[in-house]
């Protein structure tokens, strides 16, 4: 008996995650590029300063709305994956695949590598002051970045979440520093572009307005992912997802408000990015500083993005919808390790293609509409399954509305952008062929069987994983 249980081992993702560590996480996840360097999405809708202000407001309590919602899903339904792992809960695994190929297979990997090249090129900016970096230079830097973090995530949890911790209070300080000035701007008198001319009032430019900020926003979902990795998650979660969201709803409004107290909406309309605009306007010498802070916030970002998302390649596998490989975890470091080697993969592989922004346009959509249906499985559980613990019950009006805004800000730009979300429309289904032929297909052919299984135990022995329970003396 004793001899048997020496034998078995159990190889197991581990709660080393603290309450700090997850605000990192979420804050670190969602403060990216965007602020830095485009804010002007949300104003080229709007028309004017205080409605764009309103947007950015409108668009943090949204998101706080989702994130309360998710700390309830997160306590009753503790796996990783989060919404994946709801949705394969409550609507079965045919809808959690769906959900689960558009973000591991496009939205993720392509984030990422958007993320890296803009990590590149603000690196590389104070070398090309006169012109913008070569593009096959900045490829390999952002190719770098990714294998450093890759290496980084591979290694050690507790060294992602230290990287994350660190460059989350980098970006933080470089956006205090702009809002600093912004207040030294607003006590000196110069609030002359807060006004509402100009606002725009046609209904499908306030959605695509909102779509602009929501955007910004996105990641505060992001702790739920690796929720087995928290320590104490009935405690952590919900206020890991509440400070952090609150913090970053009034971190971007005071960095809009800091811009506008010195650029005119002209001039952030025509900038590629604002923050160094606002730089060169006030910090002299200095102001070449902030392309360095932005390289440090996006290096932070792509850290956020690869430690989370290789969590979802794992639930997936762990529910049989990705390779069993990637359900294996190395057994000295305790890290998915074949999970995140395909994440940085996959990311790499984006890097050669030269119009990502347009394919995330093509998916965007899909993103919001994931998470609505995600939202969707807490009234659906309380309906269906009402004898679940739930640790947090959120009142039922909450979800409610989330829905009914989430409707709003995907079903408007759909008919405004019809192209562009058909194809991402194509992207989705084509998920369907693959889960009847790779998934609901069974029993597979014994040669074809044995052909994975052959490919599974040559990665095993190569990376040194295990699964979640294997004999110690194998």
């Amino acid at each position: 008996m004793d001899e048997a249980k020496t034998q078995e081992t159990e190889i197991t993702l581990k709660p080393k995650m603290t309450l700090v560590n997850g605000i990192t996480v979420i804050v670190g996840s969602i403060i990216g590029s965007g602020i830095f360097v485009s804010p002007s999405g949300v104003l080229k809708h709007t028309g004017s300063v205080n409605v764009s202000l309103l947007v950015w407001v409108i668009s943090g309590l949204f998101s706080m709305v989702g994130a309360y919602c998710y700390a309830e899903l997160g306590t009753m339904i503790r796996k990783s994956g989060a919404d994946y792992a709801y949705i394969m809960d409550t609507f079965g695994p045919f809808v959690a695949f769906i959900r689960l190929w558009i973000e591991c297979l496009i939205v993720r990997p392509c984030s990422q590598a958007i993320v890296a090249l803009t990590f590149s090129q603000y690196v590389l900016k104070p070398i090309f002051i006169e012109c913008d970096p070569p593009d096959g230079a900045a490829r390999l830097l952002a190719a770098c970045c990714i294998c450093v973090l890759t290496f980084v995530n591979c290694y050690d949890v507790k060294w992602a979440t230290r990287v994350q911790d660190v460059f989350t209070y980098a970006k933080l300080l470089a956006l205090f520093i702009i809002i600093a000035a912004g207040i030294y701007q607003v006590f000196a008198g110069h609030t002359e572009h807060f006004t509402f001319k100009n606002t725009n009032t046609e209904v499908t430019s306030l959605a695509l307005s909102f779509y602009s900020g929501l955007f910004a926003y996105n990641g505060w979902n992001y702790l739920n992912f690796i929720i087995e990795e928290l320590k104490d998650p009935v405690r952590n979660l919900p206020l890991a997802i509440g400070i952090s969201c609150a913090l970053v709803t009034i971190v971007y409004v005071f960095t809009n408000i800091a811009f506008f107290t010195t650029l005119s909406p002209v001039e952030i309309l025509g900038s590629k990015a604002v923050a160094v605009t606002f730089a060169n306007h006030l910090f002299g010498p200095f102001a070449l500083s902030i392309p360095v802070f932005v390289a440090l916030s996006t290096f932070g970002a792509v850290n956020g993005i690869l430690l989370t998302s290789s969590r979802l390649f794992y639930a997936g596998a762990c529910n049989g919808q990705m390779p069993e490989i990637l359900t294996m975890i190395q057994e000295k470091r305790l890290t998915p390790t074949p999970s995140v080697l395909v994440m940085a993969l996959l990311s790499a592989l984006y890097l050669t293609v030269s119009d990502i922004e347009a394919l995330i346009n093509y998916v965007g959509f899909a993103t919001w509409l994931s998470i609505g249906v995600a939202v969707l499985c807490l009234p659906w559980l309380r309906w269906k399954r009402p004898d679940l613990e739930r640790p947090i019950k959120v009142n039922l009006i909450w979800p409610i509305i989330y829905l009914l805004a989430t409707v709003f800000v995907t079903v408007v730009p759909i008919v405004a952008s019809p192209y562009e979300t058909g194809l991402g429309f194509l992207m989705i289904m084509s998920s369907v062929p693959v889960y009847f032929v790779f998934i609901y297909w069974k029993p597979k052919p014994k040669w074809l069987q044995n052909f994975f299984d052959s490919i599974t135990l040559t990665l095993q022995k190569f990376l040194l994983v295990l699964g979640k329970s294997k004999k110690a003396d194998l």
